[in-house]
């Protein structure tokens, strides 16, 4: 009786944890879900909707710590283009609103002014960085703020253009900060060697700088990974992929990977022990053998071009790929979502369904084909357990197992409206990473955040 009894307060105990998400790509910088006790499928109508509460727009996810929600979000002085191409000057403020998780209620504001002449001005790219009691954002016109997590008290700021003489990418800054140990990392593209700034997190007093490269710098998140039994600091930019040393910012190695118009958005994906994976839109994917002092190509992709038909192996135009052992699970530039081997680069299979695929009854439509190829349509791939949650841009959220063998969906279900029309390919859409914690999903678009149970 007594051994059922403690099983039962462990087994309790066990589906009682649950974990913060105080960053982009949560808790361990991965992609990961780690949380136990939740749904295996949808309930009846979809997840139980727990809060909604309006927000302006923004590409920027929400990060949730401490029982606190912080969602960037941009409200503009007048109306947005209806194309993202559209460039002019758009004023208005940029914020960072905090909530308490589990009401939604708003707690505090930080605002700002701000005015965009960046292509697809609809709000802020980066979810902001919790650690250590403080709040870090970054605007797409280079405000990088550090606030008191509790209080919303602007601690200090940097604004890259004024402090660095940075050129404003095409796409605005995008590239969500890093913190390591008393590090704040970011890719800042500041003139002079200074592409690469590491902060002071407690002061935004500069430690190192490293780098150069003038013009468009490029998107991908710097992300820390080790290899040779050596710390190393990955920096995917424009021109090339360079590992530094993270105390001092020195570089140890560099491989050139020229990218067309910087479109470096998605994190390179350490493999296995000593494997490194890149993939862009234009330019397809590169895969690096990288030692404790040196990187090597193993393969790089032949694609000629960004037609559907043209791509070879995994050219992601903004979704991460997930890394499972020898196998990357990534959607395509054109809505594939694709199974690569990855040492040779081979492809083995992709499919539509999750993107483009036939939805809930009640959201088919006539048009809409199961293997039609979309531009631009894409899913954000979590792992968890031993399946995979993807929030796909028509507001879906599904539950699938992917493997090297194929694609098995297991249930979806419409959990927020695409809003966004500024997606350039005559559709709306939410181009928005979710947070997962506290057994919940929290998703937004450029109307409101939404907050969605998905315990058991």
């Amino acid at each position: 009786m007594r051994v059922c009894f403690t099983l039962t307060l462990l087994a309790a105990g066990a589906a009682a944890r649950a974990d913060d998400w105080p960053q982009w790509m949560g808790p361990q910088r991965d992609g990961v879900w780690r949380e136990d006790g939740l749904v295996e499928k949808f309930p009846a109508g979809g997840p139980k909707v727990l809060w909604k509460q309006s927000c302006g727009v923004g590409y920027a996810g929400p990060s949730i710590a401490g029982g606190k929600l912080y969602l960037p979000d941009f409200v503009p002085e007048g109306g947005l283009p209806e194309s993202g191409f559209a460039k002019g000057l758009f004023k208005g403020q940029e914020r960072l609103v905090c909530r308490d998780a589990a009401s939604g209620k708003e707690l505090w504001v930080d605002a700002y002014p701000v005015s965009y002449t960046i292509s697809y001005p609809g709000g802020p790219r980066c979810h902001p960085t919790v650690d250590g009691g403080k709040v870090y954002t970054l605007g797409a016109m280079g405000d990088l703020r550090c606030l008191d997590a509790v209080t919303g008290k602007l601690v200090w700021s940097k604004n890259f253009v004024k402090d660095y003489e940075a050129s404003t990418p095409v796409w605005g800054f995008a590239a969500h900060p890093l913190v390591d140990g008393d590090r704040l990392i970011c890719l800042a593209g500041g003139s002079k060697d200074r592409l690469v700034i590491a902060f002071d997190k407690h002061t935004g007093k500069e430690l190192w700088t490293s780098q150069s490269c003038p013009g468009d710098f490029g998107y991908s998140p710097p992300v820390m990974h080790k290899f040779g039994g050596k710390r190393q600091l990955i920096i995917w930019h424009a021109k090339a992929v360079v590992g530094l040393e993270p105390d001092t910012g020195k570089r140890i190695w560099k491989q050139d990977f020229d990218v067309k118009f910087a479109l470096t958005a998605p994190m390179a994906r350490k493999v296995g022990a000593d494997g490194l994976f890149v993939t862009s839109f234009y330019n397809g994917s590169m895969f690096l053998r990288v030692g404790a002092d040196k990187a090597d190509v193993v393969w790089q992709s032949k694609a000629k071009g960004e037609k559907a038909e043209q791509t070879t192996d995994l050219s992601s135009i903004m979704p991460t790929p997930v890394i499972e052992g020898d196998t990357a699970y990534g959607v395509c530039s054109y809505g594939q979502l694709r199974g690569l081997h990855i040492p040779d680069g081979k492809r083995l299979w992709e499919t539509m369904q999750a993107t483009r695929g036939k939805r809930t009854p009640a959201k088919v439509a006539a048009e809409e084909t199961p293997g039609q190829i979309e531009r631009w349509s894409n899913a954000f791939l979590t792992p968890q357990g031993n399946r995979v949650f993807l929030f796909n841009e028509q507001g879906d959220l599904i539950i699938a197992r992917l493997s090297p063998g194929g694609y098995e969906e297991i249930d979806r279900a419409t959990v927020i409206e695409p809003t966004n029309t500024m997606a350039g390919a005559g559709r709306k859409v939410v181009w928005v990473h979710p947070a997962y914690a506290n057994k919940c999903v929290f998703v937004r678009n450029d109307r409101e955040v939404v907050c969605l149970s998905l315990a058991r």
